[in-house]
C-alpha cells in the first residue's frame, strides 16, 4: 500500500467497487429515496407532543395557544409525514412535484392522523398499566414522561398503524429509533393489546409475528422470538409465517425469560418466572419457574 493521499484512479476504483456491491439491492428498493433518522425522530417528538402536550418539552401552554397556530402545526406534520411516505415508497419520480405518487402518500398520511385519537387512548391504557404495576410511580405524567417502556410502546403503536397502511421502511425506522433510545426492540408488525407494560425494559425483544393480549407485563430482558426459520427447497427463508409466540391476556413474564416459536402459546393468567426457557405451550393459570437449589454453607467457607 502506497503512502500519501489516494490518487484519482484509486478513488475511481473504490467508487466502482462500492457501486458494484450495491447491485445486490433489488431494483424496486433502489426506487426508494434516501432517508435519515433525524426527520423521523423529530416527527415522533412532535406527534408525542400532540398526544400528551403537558408531558412533552416545548409544549408549555399548548392548549392556550391560538387554535389557528395549532391547526397550522398539525398541517405541517401531515405534510412532513406525506413527504416521508413519498420517499420510502418506490417510485420513478425524480422530484416531489409533480409526482402522481404524492397523492397516494398524502392519503396514507391522512389515514394515519385520523387514527391518532385511538393511538392516544391505547397509550393511556399503557400508562395506567404502568402506574398500577409499579409502586415507585407517582402518577401518569411520570410514566409518560420518563418510562422507556412507555416510550417504546408508544412509538410501536404509531409505527404499527403505519405498517397496517402498507407503508414500507418507515415503521421499522421508527421502532429502531426507539430501540436505540431505550434498548427495547419491538417489531412494528407485532400485535399488542391494551394495558401493556414493560417495566425497566432494557433488552426486551418482541418479534414481528408476536401476538400479545390485554393486561400483559414484561420485565427487562424478555425475548419473544423465533425458534427457527423455515426454508423453501432452494434454501431461501419463507417469509410471512407465524414464527413468534402468542401471549394471552393477563400474563406476567419476569426478567430474562425466553419464549420462542410460532406454535408456542402462553395461556391466560399465567406467570413465567425469570430466566425460564420455553419452546412449548403452557395452559392457562400456569406458573413456570426454573428450579433453584438452596444449600447452607459453613461460616468458614469463602463467598464465591
Amino acid at each position: 500500500m502506497s503512502n500519501g493521499p489516494m490518487s484519482a484512479n484509486e478513488l475511481n476504483g473504490l467508487l466502482r467497487t462500492l457501486w458494484e456491491a450495491e447491485g445486490r439491492v433489488t431494483e424496486s428498493e433502489r426506487l426508494v429515496r434516501p432517508i435519515t433518522r433525524e426527520p423521523i425522530r423529530e416527527l415522533i417528538h412532535q406527534i408525542q407532543g400532540l398526544l400528551f402536550p403537558h408531558c412533552s418539552t416545548g409544549n408549555d401552554g399548548y392548549r392556550e395557544y391560538h387554535e389557528g397556530l395549532q391547526v397550522e402545526l398539525l398541517g405541517q406534520l401531515v405534510w412532513t409525514l406525506t413527504g416521508l411516505i413519498h420517499r420510502v415508497t418506490p417510485h420513478e419520480c425524480h422530484a416531489p412535484l409533480p409526482c402522481p405518487e404524492l397523492d397516494g402518500a398524502a392519503q396514507k398520511a391522512r389515514e394515519f392522523f385520523v387514527q391518532l385519537p385511538q393511538v392516544q387512548q391505547d397509550s393511556l391504557t399503557d400508562a395506567e398499566a404502568g402506574y398500577e404495576g409499579d409502586p415507585a410511580a407517582r402518577g401518569l405524567t411520570e410514566i409518560i414522561s420518563t418510562y422507556p417502556g412507555f416510550y417504546a410502546t408508544l412509538v410501536y403503536r404509531m409505527a404499527h398503524r403505519l405498517a397496517r397502511l402498507g407503508i414500507p421502511l418507515l415503521p421499522r425506522m421508527m421502532t429502531e429509533i426507539a430501540h436505540s433510545d431505550t434498548g427495547i426492540d419491538i417489531h412494528p408488525g407485532a400485535k399488542i393489546g391494551l394495558h401493556f407494560f414493560i417495566d425497566h425494559g432494557t433488552g426486551v425483544v418482541i418479534g414481528e409475528t408476536t401476538e400479545i393480549g390485554d393486561r400483559v407485563t414484561l420485565y427487562q430482558g424478555v425475548t419473544l422470538g423465533a425458534l427457527n426459520f423455515p426454508h423453501d427447497q432452494e434454501g431461501n427463508i419463507i417469509r410471512g409465517t407465524k414464527r413468534h409466540p402468542t401471549i394471552e391476556h393477563d400474563v406476567v413474564i419476569y426478567s430474562e425469560a425466553t419464549i420462542l416459536g410460532g406454535d408456542t402459546i402462553i395461556g391466560h393468567n399465567s406467570v413465567i418466572g425469570g430466566n425460564v426457557w420455553l419452546t412449548e405451550s403452557v395452559p392457562p393459570f400456569s406458573k413456570v419457574t426454573t428450579k433453584s437449589t438452596i444449600a447452607l454453607r459453613t461460616r468458614q467457607e469463602p463467598i464465591s
